[in-house]
């Protein structure tokens, strides 16, 4: 398992790298945009945190400028039906503080900015990584909302409910349910309990 690469590019382009190590063995990785864009001319110096994919038929490498990032991809990786081409895109256009950021505030339609995810799969991701990222979203939310949840809260998880595509009535009625039951819940927290609800109704 290859984890980190240090050496000299010796060839890029947009969204790939050769790197030449100091033993004279050269890997060949590909990069989220802003990795690839941050690389030195050729010749120049790098150093990048690896994620390897072995399969029956590839060898793959994936290289990252932080281990933060690195393990976003990680995470991404552990989504449903994510691929690690689907991942780099999700990387190339949001950062791990964007990621989020973009849960805490219920904005799944930023998802859908990423090439080659649509609106179904966007809302898949999207409460996927309400659960995955519930940590770092409870920290997004806030630095990003007044002290003391309260209203803001409840109007966040509406907004996020309405961008999964539920009715704002039925999201009004469910997030004033979870922050009555829990009023001490965060966004992330109040956003998971919400679709829980809305989960067991239809069942």
């Amino acid at each position: 398992m290859i984890g980190y690469i240090e050496g000299r590019v010796v060839a890029r382009r947009e969204r790939f790298v050769i790197v030449l190590t100091a033993g004279g063995l050269g890997y060949e990785l590909e990069l989220p945009a802003p990795a690839a864009a941050a690389l030195p001319a050729t010749g120049g110096a790098c150093s990048l945190f690896v994620h390897t994919v072995v399969r029956e038929d590839a060898f793959e490498l994936f290289g990252f400028a932080s281990l933060e990032d690195r393990e976003t991809f990680r995470l991404l990786l552990g989504i449903t039906k994510l691929g690690p081409r689907t991942a780099l895109a999700i990387l190339s256009c949001y950062g791990a503080d964007d990621l989020a950021r973009l849960v805490a505030t219920g904005d799944m339609e930023a998802l859908t900015r990423v090439p080659g995810i649509g609106k179904k799969s966007a809302q898949r991701i999207f409460i996927e990584l309400t659960y995955k990222l519930e940590g770092k979203a409870a920290t997004a939310a806030s630095l990003a909302a007044p002290a003391g949840f309260g209203p803001g809260v409840a109007a966040d998880v509406v907004a996020g409910l309405a961008n999964l595509g539920y009715p704002e009535a039925d999201a009004r009625r469910v997030a004033t349910a979870v922050l009555e039951a829990e009023p001490d819940l965060d966004v992330a927290g109040a956003l998971r309990q919400a679709l829980k609800r809305l989960a067991a109704e239809k069942s």
